[in-house]
């Protein structure tokens, strides 16, 4: 419900998450350095599998989504902090601060589903090889990804439309970027009841897609305990880059979110170093895990530089 505090006319949000950095130049460059491999290991990634044939299968559609996922993800907030810390450009204008959270909060369910699917086919992949490619074709692959687009949308589009009725009683965010929470927080109403309305959504959104991941790995360990020495090897190889993508992802959530509804006391610039790390970390991880761990990919980029070492 609205408080009765005197509300203001908005045209434009302050960011000071970063007010207290030390250090704020540094910080800057190294974000830029992160933000800036992460956008090459990602169209790197997209680019291989558009342009081979060879590769247009469910499963690197699912790295290309997730590869476009990621600079979605990451492009949505770190160019914001990235000029509040190297130029100092704090302010951004009411729309784009709401675009901005839009995008990142789709980004964010995004990359959720995008992980959560990729496990659903691994676990096909290794229960039912010979099916396979029958269960999982092309086209419901693709079909798959933009029902889940649709769905991460839908999920998000509850935000703004929530929002966007609220009077403003400030105009400074008290985090680094325009998300729910910090814009939320500028509003002239009680903040329990929106606050809880998101927590629920969350909640639920993160452990669905969470369990269903472990899940879809206790089945595949079921198959796994069946396999050969070697197939078991092989198995597990092709689950590691999996598993490094996903612990990237949600250890930073379920520390800044789940643990500290807990009980566990974050400051102000550790949950800031959590948010950043959660933008960043699976953003940059993600095509170089894939890269070096997928071996027509990794076959891909070693027949390139050999050209280019020939080629001099």
């Amino acid at each position: 419900m609205p408080l009765q505090n005197a509300s203001i006319k908005v045209t434009a949000f302050i960011i000071g998450g970063f007010d207290t950095t030390r250090n704020a130049m540094e910080v800057g460059v190294v974000m830029l350095i992160f933000y800036i491999l992460a956008i090459i290991g990602n169209v790197v990634n997209i680019v291989f599998i558009i342009f081979d044939k060879r590769l247009h299968k469910p499963m690197y559609l699912l790295i290309c989504n997730l590869s476009v996922v990621d600079i979605l993800y990451t492009s949505s907030a770190s160019p914001t902090m990235i000029g509040v810390l190297l130029a100092g450009d704090k302010t951004i204008s009411y729309v784009p601060c709401f675009i901005q959270m839009f995008v990142f909060h789709v980004g964010a369910v995004m990359e959720m589903f995008a992980i959560t699917v990729m496990a659903f086919d691994r676990l096909i992949a290794i229960g039912y090889p010979l099916q396979y490619h029958s269960y999982l074709t092309n086209l419901r692959t693709l079909v798959l990804i933009f029902i889940l687009w649709i769905v991460a949308c839908c999920f998000v589009a509850i935000m703004p439309a929530t929002l966007l009725p609220l009077p403003h009683c400030k105009s400074r965010l008290k985090y680094v970027m325009c998300d729910y929470a910090a814009i939320i927080r500028t509003t002239c109403v009680e903040l329990s009841y929106y606050f809880n309305m998101i927590t629920i959504i969350s909640f639920f959104l993160m452990f669905f897609t969470f369990g269903f991941i472990c899940l879809s790995y206790l089945g595949i360990i079921f198959f796994v305990r069946l396999a050969s020495i070697n197939n078991r090897r092989k198995m597990g190889s092709t689950c590691l880059s999996h598993l490094i993508v996903v612990a990237c992802y949600y250890f930073p959530i379920f520390v800044r979110i789940v643990l500290t509804r807990a009980g566990l006391v974050l400051t102000l610039e550790e949950r800031h170093g959590l948010l950043i790390g959660a933008i960043l970390g699976p953003s940059l991880v993600n095509p170089f895990v894939y890269c070096l761990r997928t071996k027509e990919i990794r076959y891909k980029i070693f027949k390139i530089f050999q050209k280019v070492k020939t080629s001099e």
